[in-house]
């Protein structure tokens, strides 16, 4: 097995993020596979000063250890998205080619309307189908000297079927989506696009990423089509959720990984609770206690829950006192 964790540098890490690490950290010990750190860094906009820094710390400080990634040599690299642009103009232009995306053209005010929201992203589709027919000599001459974006072709009147390994078998309806842009008009790809070049580049055989991404696997489905590549094996986690049952967020409470480490949460009982959100090991066992090594032998992904999970306050503090009172004197006092 081949996974990654592909987090964004624009804040630090989530506790649902640090979950997605450890399930990939999970199967790729048990697998004796390998386990890929990627920077999705193409949002240049909301790129947070020092956040790549602070992930890979902080991932570290976890016990999730790498095989390739930014700050280790590998043989897939570069590691970084905004590093790959060369990458990604090969396969844009590919698909463009064989008529499975289209470029348009837009003028500086209507680059700008966009951005200002003055132009929707659905009446933007709309008009940008006269594009959709091209001449190709045409086209490629015209994306040397004017803005463009790049849209992939939706297939009209289709479904895709897909089956997740946590949700099960998923089926969409293809005329419920607009062709999504896949190269932003400052020449970076969107993640949709950079996502699904990287993962069949570095080889990767499994996805473990959250629920929220759900929706755009058809866009990804599509993707692999068009390229005439075989998608990997997807698994959405489910949502984390506050005690009201909305999603997870800082304005009910904390949810970066450091907040719990300020407040005086030990890195065992952090680790234990958060595997716990959403899996458990099945069978008659009440144990809850289970220490790393002991985590990455049990977890199966047929036992990840398909709806989403309480992020429960109490059950945190409770399995933090556990680990205070296990700790030694010397190390309590510290």
């Amino acid at each position: 097995m081949r996974l990654r964790f592909a987090p964004s540098p624009t804040g630090y890490l989530h506790v649902g993020g640090l979950r997605t690490a450890l399930y990939n950290l999970f199967l790729a010990k048990q697998s004796k596979g390998k386990l890929i750190l990627r920077i999705e860094d193409t949002d240049q906009n909301r790129l947070v000063k020092n956040a790549e820094e602070n992930l890979i710390s902080m991932l570290s400080w976890a016990g999730i250890n790498f095989d390739e990634g930014p700050h280790i040599t590998g043989d897939y690299g570069p590691y970084r998205q905004s590093e790959r642009l060369t990458i990604y103009k090969e396969y844009y232009l590919k698909l463009i080619k064989t008529g499975h995306a289209y470029p348009c053209f837009y003028s500086e005010q209507r680059l700008e309307d966009l951005e200002a929201g003055k132009l929707s992203s659905e009446d933007a589709t709309i008009e940008d189908a006269v594009f959709q027919d091209f001449n190709l000599s045409d086209v490629l001459k015209k994306m040397e000297t004017e803005n463009f974006v790049v849209r992939l072709k939706i297939p009209s009147n289709d479904f895709i079927h897909f089956d997740d390994l946590i949700k099960g078998s998923i089926k969409f309806d293809l005329n419920l989506i607009n062709d999504p842009i896949i190269i932003k008009s400052d020449g970076f790809p969107t993640y949709h696009f950079a996502n699904v070049i990287d993962d069949h580049l570095m080889n990767i055989t499994h996805v473990i990423r959250g629920e929220e991404w759900l929706p755009s696997i058809p866009k990804h489905i599509l993707l692999y089509q068009s390229l005439n590549w075989s998608p990997p094996l997807f698994s959405h986690l489910p949502l984390l959720l506050n005690t009201d049952k909305t999603k997870l967020s800082k304005r009910q409470g904390d949810v970066h990984v450091e907040d719990f480490l300020k407040k005086g949460y030990l890195k065992d009982s952090i680790i234990n609770f958060v595997a716990f959100l959403g899996w458990h090991p099945g069978g008659d066992s009440k144990q809850e206690i289970y220490n790393m090594e002991e985590l990455i032998n049990l977890f199966t992904i047929d036992r990840v829950h398909k709806s989403g999970c309480i992020f429960d306050i109490e059950k945190l503090n409770w399995m933090n006192s556990i680990y205070i009172k296990e700790l030694e004197l010397k190390n309590f006092i510290k």
